[in-house]
């Protein structure tokens, strides 16, 4: 019997056996060579230790020490510690560290070892001791080297993320693809984006930021405080987070927003520099949360709301203010601290999770949102909010339940300079139908490129029908439990009045053709009514940041007793073309006046000039491991140049993002560049390419394309 304690000469994780059952195989880090194992919490897994002599039971002492983060806690559960014995164990115990030994073969001792379910998520590292029965010598120690990942698990219904239909997570968690509709209301498009979250940078560059959030390492296994702090470190607008935010168009120290196709280069980047990346706007932020997400096995998915309410002094309502000559005000008098405004579009996340902070009926998809517009306990943070608490109106529940209400919901209030009103302001106008037209989000297990049939309406999860019953109760139950909505909600709304009108809505213009503004009128009295209107196109961000005024017109009529007219305003292609800012969103403005009644009518619509897509195509029969050619072209639609041309492609299994420098294309010009890539993964995979330069971006096109076996 040796009096010497065994000395540890070797590990085996085995990460490919032991992820197959963790459903983790897809990571590139586990057929690295060396591997790395990634596991997720709560599911048991095999390690094998080789000693430099036989193992014996009845004198060998040896613990399992399991350390996460700096100072690592048995009591914080960022500890734990297993001795390894031959009696009979059982892993029962979801919430503490267990080992089962399940063999013996000369120096080769396996062992099954289950992590707690509520275990922090991220890197752990294992020591081993081995020492002698009675022994009064210090221990061997054998530090392993390498990390052992390990993720939430919402395979395991004890997993506070668990998703009970299995099914949901292969959209939810393992598709590495997918769709982020982007555009205004009736113009909205689904863009392609290569959430990439199995590539070999992402892990290591989900451990760097959370790092980086501040969040202690005891909360790591909360899903409910970690997503808060991804909320807050995606986005590096008060710290130094993954992605620096952009809205003027000015990305020359950077990449243009629109020019990504997917978060890998994103994270490498900040992998790499440490540093935040330029640049992303609302729909690049939450590409790159559901690729952190789902990496940690957080099922999350994008969600994009058309017409969205920034809501910047917690009223419930969006407020325009107008002037006594029916000209809009650029500022907001009753806030002077920021203004409200309508996002064409805005883009966040749901993630999945159950809230035990909340009642019973509150789990489930809770929203987050990653771009910076509002401060949450004093950082630009906002979620995880509930999306049945949003659904009810109980904002009095964490986090951020008003701020997200008011995104899907508020009501678009109208106000005119009035000096005999309490606030200076009358209301003219409450429109409870323009925020939150609908809500979409990519549909589970459909892709579909350049096309539409993979997009899911979820409106209904968010709010009840617009203008029932219950979607007005919902809102009133909100607005009796904020101060300064109360104030607002309560000022009378105008009365019906007798001029009807209708600003026609314009989903879908080709860029190089004209468009009208036309307002239909109906005079419904027995008297003729006396307006003053003005109509204006103009050139917008699609934050409703206004950009170029593209036309304006002005003017007084009359319209005769119940008699009906049409204005009508003539924007031609050389009116708007040079004044079109990224994305080519257009606003329409319209504000009449009746002089006889003092009615006051005001609409607005937002529309985006199209553009074409990418036609992407790989030549022949592509194969694993054999070059092939992928080809991309357009029509440029401009009568004009484009100069500072680039090209962007990516597909997971296919190429790694790959950026192509191009000559400046002529007017109208057919652009076509071949390149080449070799395939990495046989079945179906998907390629995502994008096109920028200096007076035209947002191009985008993607394909599905099915890889042949090498022995096929």
């Amino acid at each position: 019997m040796s009096t010497e304690p065994l000395v540890v000469e070797e590990v085996y994780f085995y990460p490919k056996e032991n992820a197959k059952s963790h459903h983790t195989f897809n990571y590139e880090l586990v057929h690295l060579d060396p591997p790395t194992a990634v596991l997720r919490r709560g599911e048991s897994f095999t390690v094998a230790l080789r000693f430099n002599r036989q193992y014996v039971d009845e004198t060998d002492i040896v613990r399992l020490l399991f350390n996460f983060g700096p100072n690592p806690n048995i009591i914080r559960g960022t500890r734990g510690v297993n001795t390894i014995t031959s009696r009979d164990s059982y892993l029962t115990d979801l919430e503490a560290w267990g080992v089962r030994m399940m063999s013996v073969n000369e120096e080769f001792l396996t062992v099954e070892v289950r992590s707690p379910i509520d275990s922090p998520v991220g890197i752990w590292q294992l020591n081993i001791e081995t020492t002698i029965l009675h022994s009064k010598e210090p221990p061997n120690t054998y530090n392993y080297d390498r990390d052992i990942y390990l993720l939430f698990n919402p395979w395991m219904k004890e997993d506070l993320v668990y998703l009970e239909d299995e099914q949901l997570l292969d959209e939810y968690v393992l598709n590495d693809v997918g769709k982020i509709w982007v555009g205004p209301w009736g113009s909205s498009r689904g863009r392609e984006w290569v959430f990439g979250q199995f590539d070999a940078c992402v892990l290591p560059a989900c451990e760097s930021l959370i790092q980086r959030s501040g969040i202690s390492a005891n909360s790591r296994g909360d899903p409910v405080q970690l997503c808060r702090a991804l909320s807050r470190i995606v986005n590096s607008n008060d710290d130094r987070g993954v992605v620096t935010g952009r809205w003027d168009g000015d990305y020359a120290d950077g990449t243009a927003p629109a020019a990504w196709t997917g978060s890998v280069a994103i994270l490498e980047e900040f992998l790499e520099t440490g540093e935040s990346v330029k640049y992303g706007q609302c729909w690049v932020f939450a590409g790159v949360v559901t690729s952190v997400c789902r990496a940690l096995g957080i099922p999350s998915r994008v969600v994009s709301n058309l017409v969205s309410a920034h809501d910047a002094n917690a009223s419930l309502s969006v407020d325009r203010y107008y002037s006594k000559d029916n000209e809009e005000l650029d500022f907001d008098p009753n806030n002077p601290y920021g203004e409200d405004s309508i996002w064409n579009y805005h883009v966040w996340n749901d993630v999945w999770m159950a809230r035990p902070d909340l009642p019973k009926g509150y789990g489930g998809w809770q929203a987050i949102d990653a771009t910076p517009q509002e401060t949450s306990d004093g950082v630009y943070q906002c979620g995880p909010a509930s999306v049945e608490a949003i659904k009810q109106g109980n904002v009095g529940f964490n986090y951020d339940v008003t701020f997200m209400l008011a995104s899907v919901n508020a009501d678009l209030m109208r106000w005119i300079e009035d000096p005999e009103s309490e606030i200076q302001y009358r209301k003219i106008d409450c429109n409870k139908y323009h925020i939150g037209r609908m809500i979409l989000t990519k549909a589970p297990w459909i892709f579909d490129p350049n096309g539409d049939r993979d997009r899911e309406d979820i409106t209904s999860i968010y709010k009840a029908q617009e203008g029932s019953e219950a979607e007005r109760l919902t809102l009133y139950r909100a607005v009796r439990s904020t101060s300064l909505a109360k104030k607002f909600y309560s000022l009378p709304s105008p009365a019906k009045e007798d001029v009807e009108f209708d600003l026609v809505d314009l989903d879908r213009v080709n860029i190089g053709e004209p468009f009208s503004v036309i307002v239909n009128m109906k005079n419904k009295s027995n008297q003729p009514r006396t307006i003053q209107a003005i109509l204006s196109a103009g050139s917008v961000y699609y934050t409703g940041v206004k950009a170029h005024l593209v036309k304006r017109a002005a003017g007084d009529f009359v319209l005769q007793p119940q008699a009906s007219e049409q204005l009508r305003l003539r924007v031609t292609v050389e009116d708007y073309l040079d004044k079109l800012v990224e994305y080519c969103n257009m606003k329409l403005r319209c504000i009449a006046t009746v002089a006889e009644t003092k009615q006051t009518w005001a609409e607005e619509d937002d529309f985006q000039v199209l553009k074409p897509s990418i036609v992407v195509k790989i030549e022949g029969d592509p194969q694993v491991g054999v070059p092939a050619t992928i080809t991309l072209s357009f029509k440029n639609p401009l009568k004009i140049p484009l100069t500072e041309c680039k090209f962007n492609y990516a597909g997971p299994g296919l190429s790694k993002n790959k950026t192509i420098g191009f000559r400046d294309v002529e007017p109208e010009e057919e652009v076509y560049v071949e390149h080449q890539l070799v395939p990495q993964k046989p079945g179906s995979q998907k390629v995502i390419a994008t096109f920028t330069s200096k007076e035209l971006v947002d191009v985008t096109g993607s394909a599905a394309i099915d890889v042949l076996d090498v022995d096929e």
